[in-house]
């Protein structure tokens, strides 16, 4: 609720609203007048780091987390919300306060199409640390990642209960399960590290998929508990479908 005006007071009025120096000047109550806010701000932080390089479909996860950045950001400036952006890595790697209007969302758009970082490795915690001191008032925040991170239970833990986040799981489908393809060098797109998999072992692939589930586990298990609504989002797949069924679970809370 915002302060909108002052005005006389009225039988029935609550007198805890009586503005006690406005009263006094004029010699009759005068109550405070508050008009619910209906103004958001909406911040998207948006992972740059060297794993969002991957994707099979002719589509790289940086690619997809661009496009929902821009279509998030566009949506937001037709409601007449502030939007801004924290672009992160294993650091804040940049900073667009929150504003509104046409100009301001085109810088956005061109920051989310051809920003590149200074680091490749990934720290969701730094990234929700700062949203937390930088942003005082409660927002809506999307957080565009693969989520590929460690240690950020506790300050997501935090940034949960000052703003609203919505997690948006960007990944690929060769990432839930190796296909049968021999003897393959993997490299870490964060770290640089090579490793040979044999993905002809049954085994081995059978590991790796059950790896995954629990990861994938673990993240539901978070986001559950600390009430952040979230989407799974798919590298050349339609992003569509798994939004609008995200909008529709929050509207049917309203």
């Amino acid at each position: 609720m915002a302060f909108s005006e002052v005005r006389e007071y009225n039988y029935g009025d609550d007198i805890r609203n009586i503005d006690w120096n406005v009263t006094a000047r004029f010699n009759h109550p005068y109550v405070k007048v508050f008009e619910e806010e209906r103004e958001l701000t909406v911040m998207l932080l948006i992972d740059v780091s060297g794993s969002n390089e991957f994707g099979s479909r002719q589509q790289l996860k940086k690619m997809l987390s661009a496009e929902l950045a821009a279509v998030l950001a566009f949506s937001a400036i037709q409601n007449n919300d502030k939007v801004g952006v924290i672009f992160f890595s294993n650091q804040v790697e940049k900073f667009i306060p929150p504003k509104k209007g046409s100009s301001h969302i085109l810088r956005i758009i061109r920051e989310v199409i051809s920003f590149e970082p200074v680091n490749r490795n990934t720290d969701i915690s730094e990234a929700l640390r700062f949203l937390t001191s930088a942003i005082k008032k409660r927002s809506t925040t999307f957080i565009i990642s693969d989520f590929i991170s460690d240690q950020f239970v506790q300050p997501l833990k935090i940034a949960a209960r000052k703003h609203d986040l919505i997690a948006l799981r960007i990944t690929d489908k060769r990432e839930d399960e190796l296909p049968p393809m021999g003897l393959v060098k993997f490299r870490d797109a964060e770290s640089g590290q090579e490793h040979w998999v044999d993905t002809s072992d049954r085994a081995v692939r059978e590991y790796y998929k059950q790896w995954i589930e629990m990861k994938t586990q673990e993240l539901n298990d978070l986001f559950l508990k600390n009430g952040i609504d979230q989407a799974l989002v798919y590298t050349g797949e339609d992003y569509v479908r798994p939004l609008m069924k995200l909008f529709k679970k929050r509207e049917s809370r309203l």
